[in-house]
């Protein structure tokens, strides 16, 4: 059975069908088996797969556009959608049935920086009517240490991926409020990359295969099956808050259609990056996309 390095640049349930490849068995349907890696500080997955470290890995769109806008092409492949959707979540001190985004102007936002998740919470944003600018921050990496940072007090909204607002919900330190996703609406947000050499090869197939099938069965499964399933890739973390969040996806459609890459959610992606002027120019969507391997 052929193991394969799969590495994701963030770790969330946000990222289930990539995850249940392994936790829900399909890999070895395939008569394949994962590792499952979260990349370093101050690395990159693209770069880890570049080097041969990873076979598969969870990238963005946008991680080809910058040596595209330097006269280069990535040594890597983006061949299927994890998301299509952003997977942020708002979250406030207090429940809030009549939020509007204009009210995070009234109090402390606590934050992701840089990159696509604040070029997505930027032009949601901007979609919603306020300008991110105009908004009192707090910088955090994310995650964990952002999670720590809320718990001491920092912040009056919180922005996070799934599962992490839905923890402080099943705490009773917060309450979601809004969607990221709903905000910005389809788009290119998470997807996998392999070498272009790998993308030929029957690994990939199988692997193509597997993700299918895995992203089919967290979109329809009863949210408790899935979460039971990827419980312990997230010990620290209730199964009744991991529920909510796949439930939560589920409903945006998030994993809904195929695996490919479609291309007006290209384009949207590069719509976003363009409001924030984090791309040089509207690479073509050949040039870093292709079919998923096998299909």
């Amino acid at each position: 059975m052929t193991k394969l390095n799969i590495m994701a640049s963030r770790h969330s349930a946000f990222y289930s069908p990539m995850i249940c490849t392994i936790a829900g068995g399909f890999l070895e349907n395939e008569g394949l088996s994962g590792e499952y890696f979260v990349v370093e500080p101050g690395s990159s997955s693209g770069g880890a797969v570049a080097e041969g470290r990873m076979d598969v890995a969870q990238a963005a769109v946008s991680a080809s556009w910058a040596p595209l806008d330097k006269g280069s092409k990535a040594p890597f492949a983006h061949f299927a959608q994890i998301n299509r959707y952003d997977g942020f979540f708002i979250a406030g001190r207090e429940a809030d049935s009549d939020f509007s985004w204009n009210k995070l102007l009234s109090g402390k936002f606590l934050h992701v920086h840089g990159g696509q998740p604040e070029a997505m919470l930027r032009y949601g944003a901007h979609k919603m009517g306020i300008d991110l600018a105009d908004v009192d921050d707090i910088a955090s990496s994310g995650g964990g240490a952002m999670v720590t940072q809320w718990r001491s007090g920092e912040g009056d909204y919180f922005h996070e991926q799934g599962a992490f607002p839905q923890q402080l919900e099943h705490d009773g330190q917060g309450h979601i409020v809004a969607s990221v996703g709903e905000a910005v609406g389809p788009v290119a947000f998470s997807s996998l990359v392999g070498r272009w050499d790998w993308l030929e090869s029957d690994d990939a197939k199988r692997f193509a295969a597997a993700f299918k099938s895995s992203r089919e069965w967290v979109n329809t499964a009863d949210p408790v099956e899935v979460a039971k399933a990827e419980a312990s890739f997230f010990p620290d973390m209730a199964e009744t808050a991991i529920t909510s969040a796949v439930a939560a996806y589920q409903k945006l459609g998030t994993w809904s259609g195929g695996i490919a890459i479609e291309k007006e959610l290209y384009e949207a992606a590069l719509d976003v990056f363009e409001h924030s002027n984090m791309v040089g120019s509207r690479h073509s969507y050949d040039d870093v996309v292709v079919a998923p391997p096998g299909m």
